[in-house]
């Protein structure tokens, strides 16, 4: 296992799967920060400090296996061209922070690409492990088992009141992010979804874009996660923010319907436009084609095209963003030439180029 394999493979190999609820919920994510009990964190830490810590992950984790989490990667963020950075943000396997502190940090990535361990990133560790659909309680127990793998060897920072010490407050007590990625095209077309958001944050959860914290939705996805940590157990956590999504995948699935009694055609009209543009455009920016995918994935979910498959939209997803592009053609491109060759990679995937 190469950094190579992890930049030109669009799609994550757990990606390949639709797991439960899968034409709503496109995936669920445990995320949990840690940091050593006799390290400064990293917010305040000596460079030789987080040196020392970027090593000892190298030494002690570089090609070992967890479970069925095999020959774990180690890779230098400070080995990595900008492009490279980029690629492997937009595949989810990192984080935008991870790759601006560069000098000292670092991630473990499993050979399937479902679990990576971020060194050095706003606290010492931030493990993240992913499943296909709505999978929380699956994802949380192999988070958990992780945890416990990598705690033989690290003495975490953990007070017997507050639970685990972190760098952000909001951390602190499970250190925990629970999020699912969802796939909201109905509630966002009749804007029903800007009316929810203000009560889901009553509920101690956000809803946020498709990289997290400060990012915009792309192709009407959201991230939907937890902020409270401290005060509640994982299994507590879980449950509240099992129960909104639950909710949310039956508004989304009843706006479908609603749409399909009260707007069929205009909606069949608009799937197929998009559908049309993708296959035929010259040029297209990246938020159009983000929204034209979200078209033609509801399309699928609806039998009204069956001849492609959520595989292949989900590799569009990742493929037409700019770091990808840029890797694909091996330099760096202006707005227009990414523009050029994601319509041209649309088409090519799409079967039907010209």
């Amino acid at each position: 296992m190469t950094l190579r394999h992890f930049m030109n493979e669009a799609i994550s190999p757990w990606m390949r799967e639709q797991g439960p609820d899968g034409d709503i919920v496109l995936s669920s994510r445990i995320r949990l920060a840690r940091n050593f009990a006799d390290k400064p964190f990293p917010i305040v830490a000596e460079l030789q400090d987080l040196e020392g810590i970027h090593q000892f992950f190298k030494k002690e984790y570089e090609h070992t296996s967890f479970k069925d989490y095999q020959d774990f990667e180690f890779i230098s963020i400070r080995n990595l061209s900008t492009i490279e950075k980029m690629v492997l943000v937009e595949k989810h396997l990192v984080s935008p922070l991870l790759t601006k502190n560069a000098q000292t940090s670092a991630a473990l990535i499993s050979k399937n690409e479902q679990v990576s361990i971020m060194v050095n990133e706003e606290d010492h560790i931030r493990m993240q492990l992913y499943y296909p659909g709505f999978q929380l309680n699956n994802a949380l127990n192999e988070a958990l088992e992780l945890d416990d793998w990598l705690e033989e060897k690290v003495n975490f920072a953990f007070d017997e009141k507050r639970g685990y010490l972190t760098s952000c407050p909001t951390n602190v007590g499970t250190g925990m992010r629970a999020s699912v990625m969802m796939h909201l095209p109905a509630l966002t077309l009749t804007k029903q979804l800007n009316r929810m958001i203000p009560a889901i944050n009553q509920l101690g959860l956000v809803v946020r874009g498709i990289y997290g914290e400060g990012s915009e939705s792309l192709g009407k996805v959201f991230q939907i996660s937890n902020q409270t940590t401290l005060g509640k157990s994982e299994e507590d956590i879980i449950e509240d923010l099992q129960g909104v999504v639950q909710q949310l995948i039956t508004h989304e699935r009843n706006a479908r319907k609603r749409l399909m009694e009260q707007s069929g055609v205009q909606l069949e009209d608009r799937i197929f436009r998009s559908y049309g543009i993708l296959k035929h455009s010259r040029i297209i920016e990246s938020k159009e084609a983000a929204n034209r995918l979200s078209d033609v994935r509801l399309g699928i979910d609806l039998d009204l095209i069956q001849d492609e498959s959520h595989s292949i939209l989900n590799e569009l997803m990742v493929v037409t963003q700019p770091g990808f592009l840029q890797h694909y053609a091996k330099k760096t491109l202006t707005a227009n030439e990414r523009d050029i060759l994601r319509a041209s990679l649309i088409r090519e995937r799409l079967r039907i180029e010209a």
